[in-house]
């Protein structure tokens, strides 16, 4: 088994989500964070003083599934998130040892 992480911008949440829904993926796990890369931040305007953003708003996205989809949801969320523009994000693949589900005891694949 496999688990993608992937930071991408806030507003495209609700497409990457029904992307993944698309190709059989049903539960994910959404955290809103922050940061930066290349993108560096932005200098705003409040009340008449200036001030730098460091950090951006981002969503961070978690899914655990099996190696034989690992790719199909890689270009669903990149085909989803994707505007072409600095701060798209990035997707994460890493593998998993085990997963057990907390109610019922499963393991494995199971208890994705």
């Amino acid at each position: 088994m496999k688990k993608i992480e992937a930071i991408i911008k806030p507003f495209k949440l609700d497409e990457v989500k029904d992307a993944l829904n698309e190709i059989g993926l049903k539960g994910i796990t959404v955290v809103e964070a922050k940061g930066f890369g290349r993108q560096k931040g932005h200098t705003e305007l409040y009340r008449g003083a200036e001030y730098v953003v460091d950090f951006l708003p981002k969503v961070k996205l978690e899914v655990v599934l099996e190696d034989n989809l690992v790719e199909r949801a890689i270009e669903a969320i990149q085909r989803a998130a994707h505007t072409g523009r600095i701060g798209d994000g990035k997707i994460f693949v890493s593998t998993i040892e085990e997963v057990v589900r907390i109610r019922t005891g499963e393991r494995g694949a199971d208890a994705v």
